[in-house]
């Protein structure tokens, strides 16, 4: 019975390669030792012409070398810079994300070389380039001023608060709704599941401040945010009771702004000092990191039942925030963020 070589293991055949040639040196005609292994009759001379050549050593195994890449290593090296921290608009593409197909005109653009969907799926993973969901950032950004709120403005607000022994707390506020995009879950291939919930829409404000030795104040509201309410309501729970002065760092919204949060700041008499964020730079935030977990690990994996409360669920969650210093202290520990540590 013949045998297709093609399908045995590089260990096999090296082993049939040695008994074939052994057995040919001992006095076998070379058609009848490739008969009795089932393989053709021409491929045992090749392998005859090289023991003689070399020694038994030509035998042995050897990765089939595959065919030529296409790109060179530096070639390759190029592509990773072109995509990492590059924008495709910048190469003259309309569209803002990186695909496959958008890799591949480029690298026919500038290389001359053409590489189907699956290459370039696999060179992007040989350097260690992966599909993700980028975050946005704002055209108005100023990258100067956020390198010197970290690296200059704030380093100066830690100090002045261990002089004054002041607290330092991130305040931001958000908005949560019931019908928040889901997270992920499994199911079977080509069956989108379906998860029940409420279809009834509710929404909620929720404002918060945290500190990075894990302090963690609240409020939960509904309506619209203004100056008036920021004061009355929120800065006034927020302060009382407290012993030591607070630096509490906001963004650059109006109402943190306006004069009359400027004149209760004034009458507090150094209790509190309001510092403001760059602008367009909420990641600056860790109280973002509040939101963030929220969102993702509240409603988008927990959905509400039939006639629950998204305001009561919002509020059990961030309690239950409140209760876990640790996690709080786990929101300064990201990269964007991470120059708020002492």
């Amino acid at each position: 019975m013949r045998i297709d070589g093609r399908i045995l293991s590089h260990e096999m055949s090296e082993q049939i390669r040695r008994m074939a040639v052994q057995r040919v040196k001992e006095g076998e005609k070379p058609s009848a030792v490739i008969k009795s292994f089932g393989l053709s009759r021409p491929c045992i001379y090749p392998w005859l012409r090289a023991e003689r050549k070399n020694g038994v050593q030509a035998l042995a195994a050897r990765k089939h070398p595959g065919r030529e890449p296409a790109l060179t290593p530096q070639e390759k090296a190029g592509v990773r810079r072109w995509i990492c921290g590059k924008d495709p608009r910048q190469y003259g593409f309309d569209f803002g994300l990186w695909t496959r197909t958008i890799v591949s005109a480029l690298i026919k653009e500038k290389l001359g070389e053409t590489l189907g969907l699956t290459a370039v799926g696999r060179l992007l993973h040989q350097l260690n380039i992966t599909p993700q969901k980028p975050l946005r950032r704002a055209y108005e950004r100023d990258p100067i001023e956020i390198k010197k709120w970290q690296s200059e403005e704030y380093p100066r607000l830690q100090a002045r608060a261990k002089r004054r022994r002041a607290e330092i707390f991130f305040m931001d506020e958000a908005g949560v709704r019931s019908d928040q995009v889901l997270g992920r879950t499994w199911g079977e291939k080509g069956k989108t599941p379906e998860v029940r919930t409420s279809g009834q829409r509710q929404s909620i404000n929720t404002i918060s401040a945290v500190n990075a030795r894990g302090a963690f104040w609240y409020e939960v509201y509904s309506g619209r945010f203004n100056a008036t309410r920021f004061r009355d309501e929120f800065l006034k729970s927020f302060m009382r009771g407290r012993k030591r002065p607070v630096f509490l760092v906001v963004d650059g919204h109006p109402s943190h702004r306006a004069k009359m949060i400027a004149a209760y700041v004034k009458e507090r008499k150094g209790r509190l000092e309001l510092h403001f964020l760059p602008g367009y730079a909420p990641e600056l935030n860790p109280d973002e990191f509040v939101w963030n977990y929220v969102k993702n690990e509240g409603v988008s994996k927990k959905p509400l039942k039939r006639n629950e409360s998204l305001r009561r669920r919002v509020e059990s969650d961030l309690a239950g925030i409140k209760r876990r210093p640790a996690l709080v202290r786990s929101f300064f520990g990201a990269p964007s963020v991470i120059y708020t540590k002492d």
